[in-house]
């Protein structure tokens, strides 16, 4: 077989779109934040990880100008070299005092974040104790600390007592990470930090946690995952990405200072790759300046989304219970999530369709999100198209009255 003979033969994506349900690499011409334009028509966003609704900001976005008239549109080089300018020093201090942490480091994306940080900590013999469920950045990070010979072990999703029996069989005295994301991407549901933090005591291991779905969102003041469980001194590294609440590209990690100047001059994904850009930055620090002074934008997120989470699941879908701006809708087929999703695309409401190998057979779903910018009068067109999908599939509760 030859190298690109899978490439030839892979044809399962026209067979989705000759069926005209394929959910993917849809082009949005226009966002104001919860109504986008698609294909010339406006369609209510219920997929998007713009969770402060903050991409279109006019505060965030006349700092990316103001920024790229200063800068330019790069820094043309490394972070380690000639692409440092100011706006990232500015950034990872105020981040830092934001986190209550001693340093930060910007990365160029959250996935370069994820998988720049854990490679570099790891020796030959360390053990990395890994969710079965994080993200790819980190499953990419575990890859590369296994071809140094580390020892990567997989626990069960948010399995505390697999978590301690995995933990009690390292030899003593061996070097030990926990890694796990803070809210897991595809359920939206949040790691059990707090047994998961005296754990790490227990054994004396290292926490790692990626709160790329819960910074801005979880927490008083959307500090994130550790706030929220009050364990911020006890989370030795936590890495985010600027995709999400900070409207822009790029990544960070925060923790001990001597462990971010090692990162520094010790990380291939830092030093190899092209710093964020000056627009990327000024972008991101705008908003979290926005977040500090409307700390309310969190519970805003949380409430919208537990306004649709408690809608559908009365009308009778299968919803993930949680807390975070993350509602997923199990429906359990491929074809039918993509029918589904083309019932509610048709209809005026785009989600995300995650099918299998991205999610366990059964377990195929529609992921919706939702952000502090979405009004009333937008949840109430996601309930009311869900509805009439549910009501037309005849997946709806008997009992369910619609009002």
């Amino acid at each position: 077989m030859g190298l690109f003979d899978k490439c030839y033969d892979y044809n399962i994506t026209e067979i989705v779109k000759e069926q005209g349900v394929y959910p993917y690499f849809r082009p949005i011409e226009e966002s104001e934040g919860p109504v986008v334009l698609m294909e010339g028509r406006h369609v209510v966003m219920a997929g998007s990880n713009n969770y402060l609704g903050l991409t279109a900001h006019p505060r965030v976005k006349e700092a990316a100008i103001k920024a790229i008239e200063k800068y330019g549109t790069s820094c043309s080089g490394s972070r380690f070299l000639t692409g440092t300018i100011d706006l990232h020093n500015k950034l990872e201090e105020k981040i830092a005092r934001f986190m209550g942490k001693e340093a930060v480091l910007l990365f160029s994306t959250g996935f370069q974040a994820g998988q720049g940080v854990i490679f570099p900590l790891i020796s030959k013999g360390d053990y990395i104790l890994s969710d079965k469920d994080n993200h790819a950045s980190i499953v990419a990070g575990n890859l590369l600390a296994a071809s140094i010979h580390a020892h990567v072990i997989r626990y069960k999703h948010n399995d505390m007592e697999d978590l301690e029996r995995r933990l009690a069989n390292i030899p003593e005295g061996a070097n030990k990470l926990i890694v796990t994301d803070g809210v897991f991407s595809a359920h939206g549901t949040i790691v059990k930090l707090d047994e998961l933090k005296n754990l790490a005591k227990k054994y004396k291991a290292n926490v790692f946690l990626d709160d790329a779905h819960g910074f801005g969102v979880l927490g008083e003041k959307g500090q994130g995952t550790a706030h929220f469980f009050n364990a911020q001194d006890d989370i030795d590294l936590i890495v985010c990405t600027f995709s999400k609440t900070l409207a822009s590209l790029g990544g960070f990690v925060a923790g001990p200072e001597r462990v971010i100047n090692y990162l520094k001059h010790k990380s291939p994904a830092l030093i190899f790759s092209a710093s964020p850009t000056p627009a990327a930055v000024a972008a991101a620090d705008a908003a979290l300046d926005i977040l500090i002074e409307q700390p309310e934008l969190a519970a805003r997120v949380r409430k919208n989304a537990d306004r649709v989470r408690v809608g559908l699941r009365d009308m009778g879908f299968n919803v993930v219970d949680g807390e975070s701006a993350i509602v997923p809708v199990i429906i359990g087929d491929d074809n039918k999530t993509f029918a589904i999703w083309k019932m509610l695309y048709d209809e005026g409401v785009f989600v995300n369709a995650f099918i299998s190998p991205a999610t366990p057979p059964g377990m195929q779903m529609l992921r919706t999100s939702y952000m502090a910018t979405h009004e009333d009068h937008h949840l109430d067109v996601i309930l009311d198209k869900f509805h009439k999908v549910g009501k037309t599939l005849g997946l709806l509760n008997p009992e369910y009255s619609h009002t």
